[in-house]
């Protein structure tokens, strides 16, 4: 692998990064139930500073090594899309960005899973370790308001 390629891999992601803080705000800002305004305000800060690592990264991949990766428990990958909607319920709109962090992760999961080169795939792979970060913090919120315990 050369720099070059590994340039083009963290720009991409970089761009990612742009793409969904921009949605997240968006979410934000548009929502009225003041829970879900306050997750996806903390979600688009949380991309900032997915991005702001990434730049870091181009510099010293190795510090996408240092990220420790959550179980993935597939809540996502179990529960549908919902559409979005100005006011929709905390467990819709929880489950409209948990779908949007498993998409990053499928992403950047196949993109390792095309590459021939080690070092890109393994690159790829702790990419996708960032993302199911906020998979699961995503689906952890999920599960405690779309399915309350009933007493």
């Amino acid at each position: 692998m050369n720099s070059m390629e590994l340039d083009q891999i963290f720009a991409s992601a970089i761009e990612r990064e742009i793409e969904a803080h921009e949605f997240y705000l968006a979410v934000s800002e548009k929502v009225v139930n003041p829970y879900v305004k306050k997750v996806f305000a903390e979600l688009a800060q949380e991309e900032l500073g997915h991005k702001n690592l990434l730049t870091q990264c181009k510099n010293d991949p190795t510090l996408l090594t240092k990220i420790e990766i959550p179980p993935d428990y597939k809540v996502a990958e179990a529960t549908d899309l919902p559409k979005f909607d100005i006011g929709m319920k905390p467990a819709d709109a929880i489950a409209l960005a948990m779908k949007k962090e498993e998409e990053a992760v499928r992403f950047y999961r196949g993109m390792a899973a095309g590459s021939r080169d080690e070092e890109i795939k393994k690159q790829f792979d702790f990419l996708a370790a960032m993302e199911l970060t906020h998979k699961s913090r995503l689906e952890n919120i999920f599960v405690d308001i779309g399915y309350p315990e009933v007493f």
